[in-house]
């Protein structure tokens, strides 16, 4: 006899899988109205915390290489193929696609990390240049990092929408703080686990679940 399994989904916040500081969750259904989980319900607490880690982590993964970002970048493609049948299953569930539907999204998803790993360490080249100036000196346009940015996920992709707002965000140097599909969010979550073993710094990424609107 087999024990049916509830399985609450946590947040992703400093590199560790806490739950909402409310201690809520809520539940999501199929479109035929079967139990998939229930994820965390975070708060405005919770946000802040993921605001507060994605600052503190700014700096050092500013600070790194291009080309070690792109290592990185590259490492969670690596880690995504490893369980691309458990993401192909999630989408199946949540969005009511076939196998080959969601297994072309996933490949989507681990080719848009690989193509933004390429691009990391040759962002400086395209977005800078040096500009002609009238005088003895140089003058140059140098792209840097924005800081934390914020991110709400495509509702209609529940896993390709949420690499396609983070890759770029990551590449360029920012930390991100990631407001996953109030329908659809185990693809962002099990991509945070992927996250978490893929040498990703702790508080780069942070990613919550919950309600679009909050009344906290």
């Amino acid at each position: 006899m087999s024990l049916d399994i509830k399985k609450t989904y946590k947040l992703f916040i400093a590199g560790a899988f806490p739950r909402s500081e409310s201690g809520r969750s809520y539940e999501i259904k199929d479109k035929k109205g079967n139990f998939i989980a229930n994820p965390a319900q975070a708060s405005r607490k919770d946000l802040r915390d993921a605001v507060l880690a994605a600052k503190n982590a700014h700096s050092s993964w500013a600070s790194a290489t291009a080309y070690n970002r792109g290592q990185i970048l590259y490492r969670i493609a690596e880690i995504m193929e490893g369980r691309s049948e458990q993401f192909v299953a999630e989408i199946m569930a949540m969005e009511s696609v076939t196998s080959k539907q969601a297994q072309v999204q996933v490949r989507q998803a681990i080719d848009t990390w690989v193509w933004y790993a390429g691009w990391s360490d040759k962002i400086a080249t395209i977005a800078g240049s040096t500009n002609p100036v009238a005088g003895p000196f140089f003058n140059f346009t140098v792209a840097e990092p924005l800081g934390v940015v914020g991110i709400v996920a495509d509702e209609k992709s529940s896993l390709l929408g949420v690499v396609l707002g983070l890759a770029p965000v990551l590449a360029a140097g920012n930390c991100a703080v990631l407001l996953a599909s109030q329908k659809r969010p185990l693809s962002a979550i099990t991509l945070a686990e992927c996250l978490a073993t893929s040498d990703v710094p702790a508080g780069v990424v942070n990613i919550l679940t919950g309600l679009s609107r909050s009344e906290e």
